[in-house]
């Protein structure tokens, strides 16, 4: 327990102290006007005027746009991998499978229903899913970005210019941080090379052999956990030692993964002028994160079953390199986040310490969330914060100067909704189908978690899974690949209208009938309604799956 904590301590620590440079870095990077040679270069070849601002709905469909023709591209390089340099013999992935790995790399979901190194070949790995790694987080954070904007401009319609955000978010923030990061991890142990499987032969314990698939791994590690992505280079992700090597390259994986979500908050205050309101969001995530990290060591170290009491933990799934406190820190903060990257074996945690991660996401993965969605789900809240708060008080709502009417609560409450229609009634249809009963290995609670598992973490781009669940059919592939598009896409639109909505308005002095919206009241007020609203939506849920294994 004491290994545990100083584990966490450290990376609070190492969170603090990177806070304020990398959140005012990512403040200059995104309201500097001007543009370095390599990115007008980059503007002249997509034929895009930097200059030129969007109205949120041309925003929006420049989204869409670049997200339809990554899907189509990343969808035909898997097609076509047999025909490409470094394909290590791989077979063209299957159709629907292919579908599912393009919408699930594409959404920042990373959901894979399939084995790495056995499935994909170097150039697809590199050139097609890492690649992706980068622009999927790049998007999430220019979105978050035009919210802010919503909120710091008046009297306008514009919001910026998606190619300029999505470029200098790639290319001045995370690309150097990743690459910094890649070379830390090669030191640490984890590969960069372009092995074929017969090329390196080890020797096994059972004293047979065994041909090791390398690769460039440890530059699609960095970014996978810098960009809250998560899709491993191996099958068993960062529990593969040549992907996560050490305690303290996995120290530095859960580093990254809640680098750029929580700096991103002081980025927001410098943008709207008020650094106290970036304070008040930072410290609502910092809550429930602490919250959750806190239940999923204690639910992981409790001693239940002869096993676990002899040992002394749940020790079932983990990697003893890592330890049982360790993994469970690994698990709260990649679904606290929208990385789904694991370090041990989620279905195998206690039925308790299993649901935390689910709850994580739940929670709308907010605390602090995924690059970008994360900060922007935040404000969301935020905003129903201050709507419920000024109906208790019967005064009219207001945050940041901004007055949250009918039409902006129309678009907040889209927004909250539609995660939840999709993981309710994706589960319910996959339990009530014979093509999704067939894909169950368990029965019982267990059996319903897995299955809630699945489609709460595709429908809120996580792409962690319960094990149990075999995924790699036609009905997961295709169920699991709609519910990735949709619960990123349609936030991401209600989030758009939402800042255009607010950009329109003008500034609203402060009066005595203002909520502050820097204070403790309010960091509880948004952490409360955050977890009443997922307690109303999902505790019959909850019920009948983990809740009902774990009282068992």
């Amino acid at each position: 327990m004491t290994a545990g904590v100083l584990f966490l301590g450290s990376l609070v620590l190492a969170l603090a102290a990177a806070y304020r440079p990398l959140g005012d870095y990512m403040y200059r990077v995104y309201s500097g006007t001007r543009h370095s040679r390599p990115e007008r270069r980059i503007y002249r070849l997509m034929g895009v005027d930097p200059g030129a601002e969007q109205r949120w709905g041309v925003y929006a469909r420049s989204v869409l746009a670049f997200s339809l023709v990554s899907v189509l591209f990343l969808y035909g390089f898997q097609r076509l991998q047999n025909r490409l340099l470094l394909s290590l013999g791989m077979a063209p992935v299957e159709p629907d499978q292919a579908w599912n790995t393009a919408v699930s790399f594409v959404t920042n979901t990373n959901w894979q229903s399939y084995s790495g190194e056995s499935t994909m070949g170097h150039l697809v790995q590199m050139a097609g899913l890492a690649v992706q790694n980068f622009v999927s987080a790049a998007t999430g954070m220019a979105v978050a970005v035009a919210l802010v904007r919503g909120f710091a401009r008046t009297r306008t319609d514009r919001l910026g210019n998606f190619w300029v955000d999505l470029t200098r978010g790639s290319l001045r923030i995370l690309l150097p941080v990743a690459f910094a990061a890649a070379i830390v991890l090669v030191a640490g142990g984890a590969v960069q090379n372009f092995w074929n499987p017969p090329d390196h032969t080890v020797g096994t314990v059972a004293g047979g052999h065994q041909a090791l698939t390398g690769g460039p791994v440890a530059s699609q590690e960095a970014i996978k956990e810098l960009g809250t992505n998560g899709g491993g280079f191996y099958n068993a992700n960062s529990a593969h030692p040549l992907e996560n090597p050490t305690a303290w390259t996995s120290w530095l994986q859960i580093f990254l993964i809640l680098l750029i979500p929580f700096a991103l908050t002081r980025t927001f205050g410098r943008l709207v002028g008020q650094v106290r309101q970036g304070y008040a969001i930072a410290a609502v995530m910092t809550v429930l994160a602490l919250v959750s990290v806190s239940l999923t060591m204690l639910f992981q170290g409790m001693h239940h079953g002869t096993v676990p009491t002899a040992v002394g933990a749940a020790a079932e799934g983990t990697e003893t390199r890592f330890g049982v406190l360790n993994s469970a820190v690994f698990a709260a903060a990649t679904t606290l986040t929208s990385t789904g990257a694991v370090n041990s074996a989620h279905d195998s945690y206690t039925g308790l310490g299993g649901m935390m991660p689910l709850v994580n996401m739940m929670l709308g993965e907010v605390a602090p969330g995924g690059a970008g969605s994360g900060l922007y789900g935040m404000l969301i809240l935020a905003v129903v914060t201050v709507f419920v708060a000024g109906l208790m008080v019967g005064r009219t709502p207001e945050y940041l100067g901004k007055k949250i009417g009918g039409r902006e609560m129309k678009f907040a409450s889209l927004y909250f909704l539609t995660t939840p229609v999709l993981v309710l009634v994706g589960a319910g249809t996959a339990m009530a189908t014979g093509d999704g009963r067939a894909g169950m290995l368990n029965s019982g609670p267990h059996g319903l978690s897995e299955v809630l598992y699945a489609f709460t973490s595709a429908s809120n781009n996580n792409g962690s899974a319960f094990a149990g669940l075999g995924a790699n059919t036609v009905f997961y592939n295709t169920a699991l690949g709609l519910c990735m598009a949709l619960g990123r896409f349609l936030p991401i639109v209600f989030v758009l209208a939402l800042a255009g909505s607010l950009a329109r308005q003008g500034a609203t002095p402060a009066s005595e009938g203002t909520l502050p919206t820097h204070r403790p009241q309010f960091v509880g007020m948004v952490a409360g309604v955050t977890v009443v609203l997922v307690a109303l939506t999902f505790l019959p849920a909850l019920a009948l799956g983990p809740l009902a294994e774990g009282i068992h």
